[in-house]
C-alpha cells in the first residue's frame, strides 16, 4: 500500500514540475519581450497546469495507444504515421480547446472571431504538446525495456541457481559410487574377518550419512552444524576403514556452527585431505578441521600431515578437481567474497583456507 502511495506521489510531483516548467518558460518570455513588471503570475500558471494536468490523464491512453499499434507496425512506415497524426490531433484539439475557454472566461475577444483567433494565435510554441505526446511514448518503450532486461536478469539467477544445484546433484553423484564402493568392501572384510558387530554398525552409520545427503537436496546453502553433522557421518565411516591410522580433529566453536555455507563443502576438502594425506602415508596420519570469525569473513582450515603435493614449477600448487569445484561454487555463490587458497609443503601436509562471507 504504501509502495502504491509512493508511486502516486512521484508521478503526480513529476507533472506539477513539467507544469512549473512550462509556466517559468512563458513568464521569462514575456519580461524578455514585453519589459514589464508586474505579471499575472496565476493568469501564466492556471494554463500551463491545466496543459500538465492532460498530459497526465491522457497519458495511459497514449501508451495502450502504443501497444494497441506500435511503431514498427507496417514495417515501420504505418505506425510511425499513425502516431503522428494522432499527436497532431491530440495537439489541434487541445489549443483550439484553449482558445475557446480563453475567449468564455476572459472575454477578449467576440466569439464571432473564434476561428480568427485561433488561426492567427497559433505559434511554434503548440508543437510541444506533439512532443509531450512523443516522450510519452518514448516512456513506454523505456518502460518496456526496462522490464525485458529485468526479467533476463532474472531468469539469469534462475539459471544460475539451476547449474548451482546441478553442480551440487553432481557432487553427491562423484560422492556415492566409489565411496559407497570402499565402505561396502570394508564391510566385506570386515564380515569375513567375523566382526558382525563393527559391519552391522558401520553400515548403521553409511545409513545416517545417506539420510543426511537426501533431506539436504535442494539446499545450495545448510548451516555450518549440518555440514558438521554430515561430515561426522563420513569421519566416522572413513576412520572404521583406516582404523588406527587415521585421526581427526574438530575446532571450530559453538558461535560459528550457526553460519551458512555452501551444501557438501567440506566433505570433498576432507576426503581429498585422507586420500592424499593419510592414505600414502605408512605410518597413522592426522586432519586438522578447524574454523574462526576474521572480521566480516568466516574462515574454514582443513589440514593434514602427509607429503603434500606436486608443485607445478610455477610457484603453484596442482590442485585436483575436487578443489577446483569448491572454488568455482564459492565464485558463484560469493563473488570475490568467497576464497579458497591452497599451501603444500613437503613432508608436512597440505592446508586449504576456504573463506567466505559470514551469515545466518
Amino acid at each position: 500500500m504504501q509502495i502504491r502511495w509512493a508511486k502516486l506521489g512521484i508521478i503526480i510531483g513529476g507533472w506539477a514540475i513539467v507544469g512549473s516548467i512550462l509556466s517559468l518558460e512563458i513568464l521569462f518570455n514575456m519580461r524578455a519581450s514585453m519589459k514589464a513588471e508586474y505579471f499575472d503570475v496565476l493568469g501564466i500558471a492556471i494554463p500551463q497546469f491545466g496543459r500538465a494536468l492532460m498530459w497526465a490523464l491522457l497519458a495511459p491512453l497514449v501508451l495502450k495507444l502504443r501497444k494497441m499499434v506500435p511503431l514498427s507496425q507496417g514495417n515501420w512506415l504505418g505506425g510511425m504515421s499513425f502516431h503522428l497524426a494522432v499527436s497532431f490531433l491530440v495537439m489541434a484539439e487541445f489549443y483550439v480547446g484553449r482558445v475557446f475557454f480563453m475567449l468564455i472566461l476572459w472575454d477578449e475577444w467576440p466569439l464571432g472571431e473564434f476561428w480568427n483567433t485561433v488561426l492567427a494565435n497559433f505559434y511554434g510554441r503548440n508543437i510541444i504538446d506533439m512532443a509531450y505526446y512523443w516522450g510519452v511514448i518514448a516512456y513506454g518503450y523505456s518502460f518496456e525495456i526496462y522490464h525485458k532486461y529485468k526479467n533476463e536478469e532474472i531468469k539469469a539467477a534462475q539459471l544460475e541457481a539451476r547449474l548451482i544445484e546441478s553442480e551440487l546433484n553432481a557432487l553427491r553423484q562423484q560422492l556415492h559410487p566409489h565411496f559407497l564402493f570402499n565402505t561396502m568392501n570394508t564391510v566385506a572384510v570386515l564380515v569375513r574377518e567375523g566382526q558382525n558387530e563393527q559391519a552391522v554398525s558401520l553400515l548403521s552409520r553409511l545409513s545416517a550419512l545417506l539420510r543426511i545427503s537426501l533431506d539436504q537436496t535442494r539446499s545450495p546453502e545448510v548451516t555450518l552444524q549440518q555440514e558438521m553433522d554430515f561430515l561426522e557421518r563420513y569421519l566416522e565411516i572413513q576412520q572404521a576403514r583406516f582404523s588406527d591410522r587415521l585421526s581427526v580433529t574438530v575446532d571450530i566453536p559453538i558461535e560459528l556452527r550457526t553460519a551458512r555455507i555452501p551444501n557438501l563443502m567440506l566433505q570433498p576438502i576432507v576426503e581429498n585431505a585422507i586420500l592424499h594425506g593419510v592414505a600414502p602415508k605408512s605410518g597413522p596420519g592426522h586432519v586438522h578441521v578447524s574454523g574462526r570469525k576474521e572480521g566480516d569473513d568466516l574462515c574454514l582450515e582443513v589440514r593434514d600431515d602427509g607429503p603434500g603435493v606436486v608443485n607445478t614449477g610455477r610457484g603453484r600448487v596442482r590442485e585436483g578437481i575436487g578443489l577446483a569445484n569448491t572454488r568455482e561454487r564459492l565464485a558463484k555463490l560469493y563473488g570475490p567474497a568467497g576464497r579458497l587458497t591452497l599451501t603444500s609443503v613437503a613432508s608436512r601436509g597440505v592446508t586449504v583456507l576456504i573463506a567466505l562471507p559470514y551469515h545466518v
